[in-house]
């Protein structure tokens, strides 16, 4: 109101006196053309791991695509690309080829993993080893072993399943399992459904059912309860650390479709670091977030880290709530509801022995022992001591990469890779190994604990604030969280910027084609 006065008062004498001769300060001109910076619209991204990574490349896409005006900035706490996917190395040696400390494998169906290392060209690796014979211990016994190998050794390990399980068990969790892929296929497909809701979701894609445990969901379909117990829990176990008559029948299901398993030989991580590469993010390690705050009187949001504060269109947290420490608004955060994961341990060890010892499972001293032992629960449910582990696995000889200097590797050495509930000690090792060279220990919070339920977190918790982890206690692997972030991120776009990944519909079936889908399609990669 001053500076209005003022100006009317300079105006006033101005005209009054008529000054024939021109005086600098009152001087009537043009007002100058002043060029107005342009500040583009940011999206936030916490969070670098699987769902991360992948949500900035998506977005990328559609701005490749549709000239979408966006900057994207990534936070993740850690020093590292990837989240619960890294490597270490034996002996904390670069020059040995690296093992995968966190999530380990992804399988033929996972078509968005399967085309990044494709476009990206990284080297992948069979997971499977054809000559390793695999176990089933219950804590007291071998309930089964399965050799592998040669024609003769895969037959009469067929037939040892065969006369265990019978004929109609193997053969009905076969065809589950198929159902559960093929229903999983059409998610990259352009007939792909959008969701905000995973329970609709779920309901309208026809899913199996995440309201029932594996065990009662197969029993009611036909399969031996043994077979459910011993054979798919080694499966449950392994893959997710828990038994067949508490995990959700979806998450057995997962458990089971392992079919061409890979990894990328360099390390998994190298796909989301490649994700963030071929993006135009601007990644932050090493950066707490610590609030994530509405603009008072905007659609807005301001992120808060341990050093500074962004306003942003859109925040995309793709990491596990409860777990950031991250404070959001009580209405926001009463919205996702507590959820557990899986505290487990990770071993990974080298050793002279190319098998475990035969005396620490009862075994005569000549036996040998399975180089991959999987575990079931069924020898303590029926009074018998539990597995002290969930998995043991040998992962072939300590090498030297390819090109690495140094000296090559003259004593044999084996990796391992152990899952347990609990911390094995030097002391166990010893038993179960004798010899042991290098040991690295990793506590995980590494799944989430996969109960029966109907509900799940919202995947839109606010206009323009969505939540990639919604989708965890449904399915939980590094497939889906690109999966997950896909959507989100063309619900997202869709709502702040009126376009999407592949275009401006929504729906899947109004995206659709008269033209046939190649084979190849994979929908976020191709439109």
């Amino acid at each position: 109101m001053h500076r209005l006065l003022i100006y009317s008062l300079f105006v006033c004498s101005s005209l009054a006196l008529q000054f024939p001769f021109s005086i600098p300060l009152f001087k009537l001109k043009e007002t100058p053309h002043i060029e107005q910076v342009h500040v583009s619209p940011r999206i936030a991204i916490i969070g670098a791991g699987a769902g991360g990574s992948s949500a900035a490349f998506w977005i990328s896409k559609a701005k490749a695509r549709f000239g979408i005006d966006v900057e994207i900035d990534v936070y993740e706490r850690s020093d590292y690309i990837g989240g619960r996917s890294t490597v270490v190395y034996p002996y904390n040696d670069a020059t040995f080829a690296p093992l995968e400390l966190g999530a380990s494998i992804f399988v033929d169906a996972n078509k968005n993993l399967m085309r990044a290392s494709k476009e990206f060209n990284l080297t992948l690796t069979a997971f499977e080893d054809e000559d390793s014979d695999t176990g089933i211990w219950d804590g007291q016994n071998f309930v089964l072993v399965m050799e592998s190998g040669s024609y003769w050794k895969s037959w009469w390990a067929t037939l040892k399943v065969l006369w265990r399980y019978g004929y109609t068990a193997p053969v009905r969790t076969k065809a589950i399992v198929q159902a559960m892929i093929d229903r999983f296929l059409n998610l990259y497909t352009p007939e792909s459904p959008r969701w905000d809701d995973i329970s609709i979701f779920s309901e309208k894609f026809q899913w199996m059912p995440s309201n029932q445990t594996t065990l009662d969901y197969l029993e009611g379909h036909g399969v031996a309860p043994l077979f459910a117990r011993e054979l798919v829990e080694a499966a449950t176990r392994v893959n997710y650390g828990q038994d067949v008559d508490k995990i959700h029948a979806l998450g057995g299901a997962v458990s089971m479709a392992a079919n061409g398993a890979s990894g990328v030989a360099a390390g998994n991580f190298l796909i989301f670091e490649q994700f963030l590469e071929n993006s135009t993010a601007k990644v932050f390690l090493n950066t707490n977030v610590k609030e994530i705050k509405r603009k008072s009187g905007t659609s807005l949001w301001t992120v808060y880290t341990s050093t500074s504060s962004q306003t942003y269109q859109g925040v995309i947290l793709a990491a596990p709530f409860h777990q950031t420490d991250i404070i959001l608004p009580p209405d926001l955060a009463e919205l996702i509801p507590p959820q557990p994961y899986v505290p487990l341990h990770v071993t990974l060890l080298t050793t002279s022995s190319k098998h475990p010892r035969p005396e620490y499972f009862g075994l005569p001293s000549n036996a040998q022992v399975p180089t991959t032992i999987l575990t079931t629960y069924e020898g303590a449910r029926a009074g018998g001591v539990k597995p002290e582990f969930n998995s043991l696995s040998y992962h072939g000889n300590v090498r030297k990469v390819d090109g690495a200097a140094g000296d090559a590797v003259t004593d044999p050495e084996w990796t391992v890779k152990i899952f347990s509930e609990d911390r094995v000690t030097d002391e166990w090792l010893e038993t179960v190994f004798g010899n042991v060279g290098w040991v690295y220990r990793k506590l995980w919070q590494a799944y989430p604990v996969l109960l029966p339920t109907s509900k799940f977190p919202p995947v839109k918790l606010d206009q323009g604030f969505y939540y990639v982890n919604a989708f965890e206690p449904f399915i939980s692997t590094l497939e889906t969280e690109t999966i997950a972030s896909r959507n989100i991120v063309d619900l997202l776009l869709h709502e702040e910027f009126g376009t999407g990944i592949c275009g401006a519909l929504l729906s899947g079936i109004e995206n659709a084609t008269q033209t046939a889908t190649p084979a190849d399609f994979v929908l976020g990669w191709d439109c």
